[in-house]
């Protein structure tokens, strides 16, 4: 009997086909520490699932990968399921994984772990960043749910502490898929309008599930963002969001954030009165400072014996005219000296001078100065400047002579 040759392609086929008609492989949990992950641009997800002594590839397309609340990470040890099936090219096997939980802590505490971290590294919580509460409000916008026992307390306890402020509420869905951006709906309108001083964003308590809305990362860089400073009060006092992060202040309940938005009314009257009661004891103080200047002025002398007061200005006035009539001799005398001085220097500098002395100056017609025979011409006239007058002559000869330098 001819035994029977196959292709490796026929041989991985019937091995997929065995593996695919299992019926413990179809359906698989298998626990493992994730290694070798790869978030692929595609949206699948390859990795490596490993215990001490083995490991197996895997991989988790993108329909069940957009699923999970968490990304996995090198190191994470979690549970997977799905099927067992051979990939017929490369000859091997590997589970094709369909839903993952970590391995002793829940999907939604990783996320929270992972989106916290992320949105650290940003700068959305730091402190710097947080807007200051208005001291005395007038309208508190409130966005929560309008059936909840959350919206009754806010509004009792703010109509209780401070009856001049008015509450406005804006009704969101705060669970679910729509309500994070029901929510954001809500901080964009006070935010266009600017009908209101403080924001309170909340719920009332629930599990990690239910409160899920409020650590979404658009929500919480929306609350970070807003023009109006927030007060986060989602859940009881031990839960914490992402979103009491980002907010200007977080309450622990929304009761504390109705308290924490407005003042005690009785107790802010009271800050008034020892206001009001200071700038009376101020004001006193200051008019009796002000009486008492006014005294002082009314006895003094240049009111009481004004004539006292002239003679002591005069007498100031006449010892200043003295000291400025001799500052003034000394200027004058010294400005003289400098213009004895500069008079010789201009003195022995005159032209004139020289003619004074039996010299004369020769200029030509056009009142130039002959300095060189050179400059004189036959025929023509020329002007001599004497010390008392100018004579004009006709020139009949030129002359040169060489003189020995």
């Amino acid at each position: 009997m001819e035994k029977r040759v196959i292709s490796v392609s026929e041989l991985n086929e019937y091995v997929k086909m065995l593996m695919d008609s299992d019926e413990i492989l179809s359906s698989v949990s298998v626990r493992g520490e994730i290694s070798n992950f790869t978030n692929h641009r595609t949206g699948h997800f390859y990795l490596t699932l490993k215990d001490e002594g083995s490991l197996i590839k895997a991989v988790m397309f993108r329909g069940h990968a957009s699923k999970l609340k968490f990304l996995p990470e090198n190191g994470m040890k979690v549970v997977v399921s799905g099927r067992v099936s051979a990939f017929v090219r490369d000859g091997q096997y590997q589970i094709y994984i369909e839903t993952m939980e970590p391995d002793g802590i829940g999907a939604l505490y990783i996320a929270y772990e992972q989106l916290k971290k992320k949105l650290t590294a940003e700068g959305l919580f730091d402190r710097s960043k947080k807007k200051p509460l208005p001291k005395i409000p007038t309208r508190i916008g409130i966005i929560t749910s309008p059936t909840g026992a959350a919206v009754r307390d806010i509004i009792n306890i703010l109509g209780r502490r401070f009856p001049l402020c008015k509450p406005v509420l804006y009704p969101s869905l705060v669970q679910g898929d729509g309500a994070p951006a029901n929510i954001i709906a809500g901080i964009d309108y006070f935010n266009e309008h600017k009908n209101v001083d403080v924001l309170i964003v909340g719920r009332g308590g629930g599990s990690l599930e239910d409160l899920w809305a409020f650590n979404v990362a658009a929500l919480c860089r929306k609350v970070a963002a807003s023009e109006i400073p927030i007060i986060s009060a989602v859940g009881h006092e031990t839960d914490f969001t992402l979103c009491d992060f980002a907010a200007s202040v977080r309450a622990p309940t929304p009761s504390a954030a109705a308290e924490l938005a407005v003042p005690e009314s009785t107790e802010l009257a009271r800050k008034i009165g020892n206001v009001q009661t200071r700038m009376e004891l101020l004001c006193t103080q200051k008019i009796k400072l002000q009486r008492e200047k006014l005294n002082r002025l009314a006895t003094s002398r240049a009111l009481t014996t004004p004539m006292n007061f002239i003679d002591d200005k005069r007498m100031y006035l006449g010892v200043t005219e003295e000291k400025l009539c001799a500052r003034m001799e000394k200027i004058m005398e010294r400005k003289k000296a400098q213009l004895g001085a500069t008079t010789a220097k201009l003195d022995a500098l005159n032209p004139l001078a020289v003619v004074s002395r039996g010299y004369s100056a020769v200029f030509d017609g056009e009142g130039k100065l002959i300095k060189s025979v050179e400059q004189a011409e036959v025929g023509k006239t020329v002007s001599f400047m004497l010390t008392d007058g100018k004579i004009s002559a006709e020139v009949k000869t030129v002359e040169r002579e060489e003189r020995k330098k």
